[in-house]
């Protein structure tokens, strides 16, 4: 009896914040039904069902296609490069300041998302694609670092700590008693972001970031729905295609 109380009025709170919320933001449903909103929104909708296949826009598609893929590999490289650079101290192995001072700036990284990023980056660099593939490597940095840091974390330090026992360094150590054992979730962790970037590459261009995002932009604001189409098919076909190459990578890379 108490629980199902408990649920009546939790019920009863989602209920409430939702009318609340369209109280508060004014939200009319109506008007997507009154006039010729239908019809707009039909005649808009039917422009998308003829992609522009011209030549010359599909010359502009393939640039814009291999741009975005240009930004969300190199973005991804440089954020899991410098992602393990700050993944060795968060780990606590290099002592209780140097653990704390990198946790910061990883939590910094990743809680800013990658429009955000692309916005502030587009500001200081300019637009084009090195504000994106800058954006997607500073958030991506964040997260990677702190999934190398939880690897690291959990990795057996034992042939480390042989290694500099027999008079190893301590980049040997690393190198080759720790290395070896999380390269692969390393990789999975790599690849996995890739994926998640090239969809993200596809959109910061709406704040000017360059790629097949900038040129889906640029369409929408002409209202050439035509060509947009053909911008999403491309996104849609890269997107794809990243994701079967990744998962082919993992399957001969890391399951093996």
């Amino acid at each position: 009896m108490k629980r199902r109380l408990i649920n009546s009025l939790l019920l009863l709170l989602i209920l409430a914040g939702v009318t609340s919320s369209f109280s508060y933001l004014n939200i009319d449903l109506s008007g997507l039904f009154s006039g010729d909103s239908l019809e707009q929104m039909g005649r808009y909708a039917g422009n998308f069902l003829t992609p522009d296949f011209s030549t010359t826009h599909l010359n502009a598609i393939l640039n814009g296609s291999l741009e975005t893929l240009a930004m969300s590999a190199m973005g991804t490289v440089l954020a899991a490069i410098f992602g393990l650079f700050l993944a060795l101290p968060a780990a606590g192995n290099l002592g209780w300041l140097a653990l704390q001072s990198s946790r910061l700036i990883l939590n910094a990284l990743r809680a800013i998302p990658e429009l955000v990023w692309a916005a502030l980056v587009v500001l200081a660099a300019g637009l084009g694609p090195n504000a994106g593939t800058l954006a997607l490597a500073l958030h991506t940095a964040g997260v990677l670092g702190r999934l190398f840091a939880e690897a690291l974390e959990n990795t057996p330090r034992e042939p480390a700590q042989a290694i500099r026992l027999s008079g190893g360094s301590h980049l040997a150590a690393f190198c080759y008693g720790t290395l070896p054992n999380i390269w692969p979730q390393l990789l999975a962790y790599t690849l996995y972001r890739w994926e998640n970037n090239i969809r993200m590459a596809s959109v910061l261009g709406f704040v000017g970031a360059g790629g097949l995002g900038q040129m889906l932009y640029v369409n929408l604001s002409l209202f050439q729905e035509a060509r947009a189409a053909t911008v999403i098919l491309a996104m849609l076909v890269l997107v794809l295609a990243v994701d079967g190459l990744s998962d082919w990578a993992r399957q001969r890379w890391v399951s093996a």
